[in-house]
């Protein structure tokens, strides 16, 4: 121990040494880090996170590399007669990039005086003109009673940005008044915002590193990091005041405090650690991406603190003992001897509590769509998607991904698809009418095709001999070429290459023709054919998650299935994605619960050296996250699925951080008094520290949710913000009776090391 104590000094004293040196390397990389930050990708698509063997993860790298989706926006325009919505479409038709509008007198799209109009226009949705085309339109509107549901332009990464900024800048000034109430000096405070500036700093610009990081890591890394972190700085910081008092030279003093500050700290950042770790194992690789950042960020924060802070504090010594102040927290001690009079009072009711929040908590519906999500602060887009929903008949875009180029079986799917109940349309190449009868995708001869475009026969058989040497299709030249076709589509683009190519001319009115339908024609192929793989859209009239619409998925694919054979469809959309989703969960749930569990009862059998110990403070943690997570299911809430999984494994990691001050106040305590008398003591001890970072938890925690628009963040900040509340509630009310309750057997399950007891 002694040796360990020496080498702790020897390092100590070599971090204070260099201290200069230190301060130069840590703005340097200041400012690479500030030069970095603007070059972090984000990603704001959950389905990104997938893993990369589900059918929704296999199908969207499909349709991103071969396929372009084009922007579409929903309008709909409330207070106005059919007719008038008639002459609406018409003119919304007229404006510029759109290239149709969906509308007809059906319950659809018309109901109780409200029209709704499905715009399509001609470019994707991050495309400059069609976004300005949106705002055209909307300008056009504004006179009407107006609700617009679509991604273009919608910037929501950056949303998520502003949001946050203004969370941290009051969250910053929040905190403050709490770190000037709960420090023991005022300039000790500035030190800390420096220390947890760079800090976070740091972390941010090394997320670059990562190459790409999720919207919600990137939204809440930063007030997380400073929730999580900021008892570092506040631990290490109290002990050189405590070490000053022993030692005249502010030196001496800050090396012994740095000295046992790291050992304290380090084995306090374990928990931390272990629950974020947890998350890495996920299978939902959303986990991983926020357990990486948030890791990181402690890692950044503890090097800081051990690095940064003791330079700093050697620069302003004589500031922080000039501006030292009396404790404002008042006392705790009455309250810690009520506990031991009461004794069992709030065990009794943790214990009747625990069954109904366990029920609660597993029984709380998680969606697994956004649009299934109770926001808390809505935004503008989904109020309007929510008024449409309510108005109109929910849908839901199913895409099927099959092999390129089998015509007749992507016809009889669509036939057969289209006939059912729940499918509103069915859109693919195969489905686009040429004429009467006859589809995009159906194989034209010669005369056929001369027939269509009204030129001579002698000009077709031309271009099909054409077709057919450049594709070493030699019957065209020396077979019957009478009964040589080819499918409508490749000979329509055929011949517009030719005619590009100056080899083909027509005459004015056919050239007008094509050029029509050549623009409907490359839509088609940019969001329906691909290099090896074609793709069918089929829209149904039910919601994006429940057992009918699965069945309808399921039923689909099956089609897919009996044209193609097993596994050479892929079926994409809202639909199979939450439930690709709900089966990520449904796996990685108990693992991260268990795995999360595991590690710090290991942790903590190794700090207390007690089995039973161990297991009282995770279990009233375990507790609190139960109580936390049951709140949903009481108020008929429909959190995100994600929110369970990221913040039970926080808010274990995290808050068994303030049971393990108390337990420790205790032990040291109990060395000196009876146990009611050390708890009572411990109580008291234990206040200011789990105060000041179960408070700036809670805080940052409900400040995103009141402040963020975007449901998975705003539902992340409300259950942190909630758990935290809780935890502090339980530590310091349930777990002193629990653990003197429990002393005998915590005595009777240590684990003895020759020596001593630990």
């Amino acid at each position: 121990m002694k040796k360990d104590r020496d080498i702790m000094l020897s390092v100590s004293e070599t971090i204070v040494s260099y201290r200069f040196i230190i301060i130069i390397v840590f703005i340097a990389a200041c400012v690479y880090c500030a030069m970095s930050i603007g070059r972090v990708k984000v990603n704001p698509d959950l389905t990104a996170f997938l893993p990369a063997d589900t059918d929704t993860r296999k199908g969207i790298t499909v349709m991103e590399d071969e396929f372009i989706t084009y922007g579409f926006a929903e309008i709909m325009v409330s207070s106005l007669t059919l007719d008038d919505a008639w002459a609406l479409s018409d003119k919304i038709a007229d404006c510029e990039h759109v290239t149709s509008v969906a509308f007809d007198d059906t319950t659809a799209h018309f109901v109780n005086a409200s029209a709704l109009f499905t715009v399509s226009f001609d470019g994707p949705s991050n495309d400059k003109e069609v976004i300005r085309a949106l705002k055209d339109l909307r300008d056009m509107l504004s006179d009407y009673d107006v609700y617009v549901n679509t991604e273009i332009g919608q910037d929501f990464v950056g949303q998520i940005i502003n949001e946050m900024a203004g969370v941290i800048a009051i969250a910053a000034a929040v905190i403050a008044v709490i770190l000037l109430l709960t420090s023991r000096s005022y300039f000790e405070v500035v030190i800390f915002a420096i220390v947890f500036v760079v800090a976070a700093l740091l972390n941010m610009g090394t997320n670059f590193w990562l190459g790409e990081i999720s919207s919600i890591s990137n939204a809440v890394a930063v007030i997380l990091q400073l929730a999580l972190a900021i008892d570092y700085a506040i631990i290490f910081s109290h002990r050189y005041q405590d070490e000053a008092l022993e030692y005249d030279s502010p030196r001496e003093a800050l090396v012994v405090a740095l000295s046992k500050s790291i050992i304290e700290i380090s084995a306090s950042s374990l928990t931390t650690i272990s629950g974020l770790v947890a998350l890495m194992l996920m299978q939902f690789r959303l986990g991983y991406d926020l357990g990486m950042v948030l890791s990181k960020g402690i890692i950044c924060s503890l090097l800081t603190v051990f690095l940064l802070m003791p330079g700093l504090i050697m620069l302003f010594p004589k500031l922080i003992k000039k501006t030292a102040h009396k404790n404002h927290i008042p006392s705790l001690r009455p309250w810690g001897r009520f506990l031991m009079k009461t004794r069992v009072l709030f065990v009794v009711i943790f214990l009747l509590i625990m069954p109904l929040a366990i029920y609660c908590s597993y029984h709380t519906a998680y969606s697994f769509t956004d649009s299934a999500v109770d926001e808390i602060i809505p935004s503008e887009s989904r109020s309007a998607m929510h008024r449409i929903e309510k108005t109109f008949t929910s849908t839901s875009t199913v895409a099927m991904i099959v092999p390129a180029e089998d015509f007749e079986s992507e016809k009889a799917i669509l036939r057969e698809v289209s006939s059912y109940d729940s499918i509103k349309s069915a859109l693919g190449l195969a489905a686009i009418e040429i004429e009467p009868g006859h589809v995009l995708t159906d194989e034209y001869n010669a005369r056929m095709f001369s027939e269509l475009l009204g030129i001579t026969l002698q000009r077709a058989t031309l271009l099909y001999q054409a077709y057919g040497a450049e594709h070493q299709q030699y019957q065209a030249i020396f077979g019957d070429s009478g009964s040589y076709s080819v499918p409508l589509i490749d000979m329509f683009l055929y011949l517009f290459e030719k005619v590009d190519q100056g080899i083909v001319t027509l005459d004015p009115e056919t050239a007008d023709t094509l050029n029509g339908l050549r623009t409907e024609l490359q839509r088609g192929i940019d969001q329906l054919r691909g290099e090896h793989y074609n793709r069918l859209i089929f829209t149904a009239a039910l919601p994006g998650e429940g057992e009918e619409s699965i069945a309808l998925v399921d039923r689909i694919r099956k089609v897919g299935e009996k044209y193609y054979g097993e596994g050479n469809v892929l079926v994409v959309g809202t639909i199979t994605s939450a439930r690709d989703l709900a089966d990520t969960y449904n796996s990685d749930t108990l693992k991260i619960n268990l795995l999360t569990i595991a590690a710090i009862f290991t942790i903590l059998l190794f700090t207390f050296r007690t089995v039973v110990g161990s297991l009282v403070l995770v279990f009233v943690i375990q507790g609190s996250i139960w109580i936390n997570f049951s709140f949903p299911y009481l108020m008929d809430s429909h959190p995100s699925f994600v929110t369970y999984m990221i913040v039970s494994a926080i808010q274990m990691g995290a808050t068994i951080d303030y049971a393990i001050v108390l337990m420790n106040r205790y032990q040291a305590f109990k060395a000196e008094l009876p146990k009611r008398e050390a708890m009572a003591e411990a109580v008291s001890h234990s206040f200011p520290t789990v105060f000041t970072s179960g408070s700036i938890m809670t805080l940052a925690g409900l400040l995103i949710a009141c402040r963020v628009s975007d449901v998975y963040v705003g539902h992340i900040g409300l259950a942190v913000g909630r758990g935290a509340f809780t935890s502090v509630i339980l530590v310091l009310t349930v777990l002193p009776q629990l653990i003197v309750l429990s002393d005998p057997l915590i005595e009777l399950t240590r684990i003895r090391i020759s020596g001593g007891d630990r």
